[in-house]
């Protein structure tokens, strides 16, 4: 599965290098940028989870996003199984505004819709509500922090 634009591709990262490229992507923008934790940014789902990665056409990474589905899902999606859970989604500070985030997400549903699941989770941070809510998400429940950082959940049927 591959998404293309001017100026970037999004890919399933499948090998080690793309998958790499992913964890860079997220420790520059969510340890770096927003002072997460390392040790609390990466976890065991990593192993398991599609990870999607956005890069320019030079090879520089952009964007990545993961997606849990199954079992690993089941702890995000209050055990519902049709259900997938998108998450870690990361933009370049250089990259926002270039519809690389858009692409992401499309790209982590194409993928749940391939593994038959039927609607997607994810934990936004608030700032980010309105970003998700264009591309059909609905927030539910109350806030809550993760990572230090104010956060909703929301659910959109795929």
């Amino acid at each position: 599965m591959s998404r293309t634009a001017p100026s970037y591709q999004v890919r399933v990262a499948e090998d080690p290098a793309d998958r790499e490229a992913c964890f860079a992507v997220r420790r520059e923008v969510f340890v770096v940028e927003q002072g997460v934790a390392e040790e609390i940014e990466y976890d065991a789902l990593d192993a398991c989870a599609v990870h999607v990665l956005a890069v320019r056409e030079d090879g520089t990474p952009l964007g990545a996003g993961r997606l849990l589905h199954g079992e690993p899902a089941a702890g995000r999606t209050g055990g519902d199984g049709s259900v997938g859970a998108l998450g870690r989604l990361a933009v370049t500070r250089r990259a926002r505004g270039l519809g690389v985030g858009v692409a992401l997400v499309r790209a982590l549903e194409d993928a749940a819709r391939a593994r038959g699941l039927a609607a997607m989770d994810l934990h936004a941070q608030t700032h980010a509500l309105g970003f998700y809510a264009r591309l059909g998400y609905e927030a539910y429940g109350p806030e809550f922090p993760d990572a230090g950082i104010p956060h909703r959940a929301m659910r959109r049927a795929l």
